[in-house]
């Protein structure tokens, strides 16, 4: 059974060592262990890298320096697609009715996590998909994915991040049609939908779909079952198999089909 998950993360940031009649006050910043929390997000900036047909990241200073007032001051504006860097993909993207980023309850958005290292087979073939022996190998060892998780897909894709040719398998502006990473297959996705009860699905790559995909069928299983998406995840390699809590927080656009998500893990 979930625990209330807004609850859990405020008894995380609760010192450990506190009397029991302390239990239920926060702790100070000074704290917290700072190991045991892992920032899974990108930075956004002129390099962070995009769909080959999507709008880019940018950001330039609007103000910079001593104002006329004789105080210093900044202020800049940014501009970018929904779909790049570290970020969420709402249902509605894939999914006709379904909700949008600004509709995602925070219970969806604050839980356990499972990571499913398929490293090794990416290694080898970089249009590798997730399969459902993947999965089953998972749960073998680790038992069943528990209900109203975010299932997180390791694919080792990370290595490759800031080389846009490495990590899409081409680096040309609105060429799809030379995509290569690995994403997650018809079949794993259908067992995640119809057979488990999950809340998300991550990975680190550019989506969740493989390269060479042209009907982007995990997307439209996934986000027609109302399961959102993380692409783009970082540090993977840091969460343990099982055991993590995860907090994904998009840009909450109203009515968006996603955003720029920060996203950061709590180790146990």
């Amino acid at each position: 059974m979930k625990p209330l998950v807004l609850f859990v993360v405020v008894v995380w940031f609760t010192a450990c060592q506190t009397s029991s009649n302390q239990a239920l006050q926060v702790a100070a910043p000074s704290v917290i262990d700072e190991s045991k929390v892992v920032d899974l997000t990108y930075s956004f900036d002129e390099k962070t890298i995009y769909w080959p047909t999507a709008k880019p990241f940018t950001w330039e200073k609007e103000a910079w320096g001593v104002s006329t007032g004789g105080f210093w001051y900044t202020a800049a504006r940014y501009a970018a697609s929904e779909h790049g860097g570290t970020h969420l993909d709402a249902p509605i993207h894939f999914g006709e009715g379904k909700q949008a980023a600004d509709e995602l309850p925070l219970a969806k958005l604050i839980s356990p996590a499972v990571v499913i290292n398929i490293v090794e087979a990416c290694t080898k073939n970089a249009d590798y998909l997730l399969s459902v022996e993947d999965l089953t190998n998972w749960e073998t060892q680790n038992g069943r994915i528990p209900n109203d998780s975010i299932v997180l897909i390791h694919t080792g894709w990370g290595r490759f991040w800031g080389d846009k040719k490495q990590y899409l398998g081409t680096d040309v502006a609105g060429d799809v049609g030379n995509l290569h990473f690995p994403g997650i297959s018809r079949e794993a996705a259908k067992l995640l939908t119809e057979q488990r009860k999950i809340d998300a699905i991550g990975i680190d790559t550019a989506s969740i779909d493989h390269g060479p995909s042209k009907d982007f069928m995990a997307h439209q299983i996934l986000n027609g079952a109302t399961i959102y998406g993380l692409e783009n995840v970082a540090s993977l390699e840091r969460l343990p198999a099982k055991g993590a809590t995860v907090i994904a927080l998009p840009m909450k656009i109203k009515g968006g089909t996603g955003g720029p998500a920060r996203i950061i893990a709590l180790l146990p």
